[in-house]
């Protein structure tokens, strides 16, 4: 029993011997020599020989190699990842990330974390994967490309979808990134994409390399795959979004090359009609996504977030800065923007504050109608009573913008109507002008290069701004004595007036002095050519309209006559004159982008847009595009209601597709629309109502008006009309 026990545990016992110890007994060592016979020579084998320090040196090594892969793979994904938003936000390259992605072959597989961050989008099966699923139902493996027999796999395992998500990166010429998902233990990378221009990005190739891992055998299939997706799959990606070019300097030179500055609103409009109601543009180090449908519009301004972010305007912001002048509700941005701004809402765009000042520009409009009613008596042609005279309006248009804002913000008049102007008013409003010329330029280069360059188009921007702040300083510092001259005079004893917004917020006491400056400036900037120019437009439509100047002006009067001079109530019976604004500003929109930054990711046109990216609603192109408005080159107030009751609806040519309203959006929308907006559109209302009630507008030809753009939709050369009385 024990002797059969002894031989049982007598092999396994040497063997755990030999385990630990390394070496074999003696007599193992002669049997084993016997065994062989002579030819053997005599001591252990090479195996018998290697020392246990030997191997584990062995195997730190082998440890050590898969570490250096492992650091190297993830220094290549941090490479790959880094040299992607570089290219997509055109930067310098780097020599480092380009050494690391080329040593892992130019292929880097990114895991999932990393893949959402370039593609967030769920991955969906579309034309792009048709090649790999002819192979649907087979296993991939080295096995398909060696000799080595492979163990056998149930049909479950070559379809359960594998958790891994691999992006392309092609070093060479690379325009986006492809993200799928495929079968288990089956990694493919597509290597190579690119596209011609001529294409418009439809087609591309790709190389399909599919391995048992990333570092087995491949095979290359060059596929031509479309680039968009199905829009029955899901959103397409941002990357597939129709572009007019990816090299934002080189637009940015074609631009200057041919003009395209001033004709930015046209350039949009054929951009629209070439590749569609969305597309993506590079101008300099500035990039946008456009659109223009009002269903695009809505989807947009509802994910805007509390605190609504549109384009800060660098050059303005960089004259604040370098000037050391406070930054107004305009240049702001975040909570303070909107504590600011909300504060100034009660002062010019609730209903109580428009009751306040709209008695003060009425008195501006008529004294305007009284002044020109003077010059055709004295300078107009035709008999008594019957007197016309034709001129270009511009100039008194402007001269009224500016005294109804000064009117209106500092509680004073500044006497424009007169037949000598000052030399000061003049001065702010050819600083306006310069300031607005020189804005569009600057806003797609470094401002403080320019200004370290002291290059001529900064120096005009610069000091069309000192004029425009030194013009406010002075109104404002008389605001101040006023007020100051009121608070010391006897109770009950001083003028009860309406001060002005300026004396509203300072005696409101929520704003600091610097602030309350940085905003009144900014408003008296913003209302003067925003106002006069559209007036301009709107004067030319009805004088080439001239039913639709009959039915306004009739509407007018019998409101007027009705409401018994007072302002409000005339403008509320009169719901054309507010028509006519309206369409003025579909027509020649005064600002002809709204921005806004999505905070969260929206779908446009079945385009995936991320969160953060500039987005511009383009309010030329919407406003003449047959899809959204019936007959739009037709100038129809009525189309925005206000139409007499015995009118027929055909007339009231506004479309109801999809996307509800957004379509009148010249003042923007929501609470970081135009903060002057309710002086804007009382004052040209009023000044209308005012000039149809005395004039007959007409004018010698009803051609289109020839537009530029200067930060404001302006005409090329303002149209001569003709004012007759009634």
């Amino acid at each position: 029993m024990q002797s059969d026990l002894k031989k049982s545990l007598l092999t396994p016992i040497k063997t755990l011997t030999y385990c630990v110890t390394g070496e074999k007994t003696r007599d193992d060592c002669t049997k084993h020599k016997s065994r062989r016979g002579s030819k053997v020579k005599s001591g252990v084998t090479h195996l018998q020989n290697t020392h246990p320090m030997r191997s584990y040196q062995a195997e730190l090594e082998r440890e050590r190699k898969v570490c250096e892969a492992l650091t190297a793979q993830k220094n290549a994904e941090r490479a790959a990842m880094r040299t992607h938003f570089r290219r997509k936000y055109h930067l310098s390259k780097n020599v480092k990330d380009t050494g690391r992605v080329r040593s892992g072959g130019g292929k880097v597989a990114l895991p999932r974390e990393l893949a959402q961050m370039v593609y967030p989008e769920a991955p969906v099966k579309d034309e792009a994967f048709g090649l790999l699923s002819a192979f649907q139902g087979l296993g991939f493996s080295a096995g398909i490309y060696t000799s080595n027999k492979q163990p056998k796999t149930s049909s479950t395992a070559n379809t359960e979808p594998c958790k891994l998500m691999l992006c392309v990166f092609c070093e060479e010429k690379r325009t986006g990134m492809g993200l799928g998902v495929f079968t288990e233990n089956t990694h493919v990378l597509l290597k190579g994409t690119c596209w011609t221009e001529s294409d418009r990005g439809s087609m591309l190739v790709s190389c399909v390399r599919v391995g048992s891992s990333a570092l087995g055998r491949s095979l290359c299939v060059r596929p031509v795959i479309r680039r968009s997706r199905s829009s029955a799959g899901g959103p397409r990606r941002f990357q597939d979004i129709p572009h007019t070019g990816s090299n934002g300097w080189i637009n940015l030179l074609r631009f200057w090359k041919d003009g395209r500055f001033s004709q930015l609103h046209k350039h949009m409009e054929n951009t629209f009609r070439q590749l569609g109601p969305i597309y993506r543009e590079y101008l300099g180090s500035q990039s946008s996504v456009n659109i223009m449908m009002p269903v695009d519009i809505g989807e947009l301004f509802r994910s805007e977030g509390l605190h609504p972010r549109r384009m800060t305007l660098q050059p303005w912001a960089t004259h604040r800065e370098t000037r050391r002048h406070s930054k107004g509700v305009f240049l702001k941005n975040g909570p303070e923007w909107r504590s600011d701004r909300l504060l100034l809402n009660r002062e010019v765009m609730v209903s109580s504050a428009v009751r306040r000042f709209l008695p003060l520009l009425d008195d501006v409009a008529q004294d305007f109608c009284h002044a020109l009613r003077q010059r055709l008596e004295t300078k107009g042609v035709g008999e008594t009573g019957q007197r016309s005279l034709t001129l270009d309006p511009s100039p008194d248009l402007f001269r009224f913008a500016l005294e109804a804002s000064c009117h209106v913000l500092y509680g004073e008049r500044i006497g424009l109507f007169s037949s000598k102007p000052s030399e000061e008013s003049e001065r702010f409003i050819w600083a306006v002008e310069r300031m607005l010329a020189t804005t569009p330029p600057l806003l797609y280069l470094p401002p403080r290069l320019l200004l370290r360059l002291h290059a001529p188009l900064w120096t005009q921007h610069a000091t069309a701004w000192d004029h425009i702040f030194s013009h406010a300083e002075t109104r404002i510092q008389r605001g101040f004595q006023r007020l100051q001259s009121r608070s010391g005079g006897p109770p009950g004893g001083s003028d009860e007036r309406f001060p002005g917004v300026l004396g509203q917020l300072i005696e409101a006491g929520q704003l600091s002095v610097e602030l309350i400056r940085a905003n009144i400036t900014e408003l008296m900037a913003g209302g003067v050519d925003t106002t006069a120019v559209p007036l301009q437009f709107a004067l030319f439509e009805l004088a080439r309209n001239p039913d639709v100047q009959e039915r306004v002006r009739t509407q007018a009067l019998s409101s007027w006559k009705q409401a018994a001079g007072n302002p409000q109530k005339a403008l509320q019976g009169a719901p054309l004159l507010k028509g006519t604004v309206k369409e003025t500003l579909r027509l020649y929109p005064v600002g002809i982008t709204v921005q806004r930054y999505p905070v969260k990711d929206i779908v446009l046109q079945n385009y995936h847009v991320p969160a953060g990216t500039l987005v511009q609603v383009c309010l030329y192109p919407l406003g003449r595009s047959h899809e959204v408005f019936e007959n739009p080159q037709r100038f129809d107030p009525a189309r925005w209601g206000g139409a007499d009751r015995g009118r027929d609806t055909e007339n009231v040519t506004m479309k109801t597709g999809s996307g509800g309203g957004f379509r009148s959006l010249a003042f923007g929308f929501g609470s970081r629309q135009c903060v002057g907006r309710r002086i804007a559109e009382n004052e040209m209302q009023l000044l209308l109502l005012h000039i149809l009630r005395n004039f007959r507008l007409s004018v010698s030809s009803t051609e289109e008006l020839n537009t530029k753009y200067t930060l404001i939709l302006q005409p090329e050369s303002p149209p001569r009309i003709t004012f007759s009385t009634l």
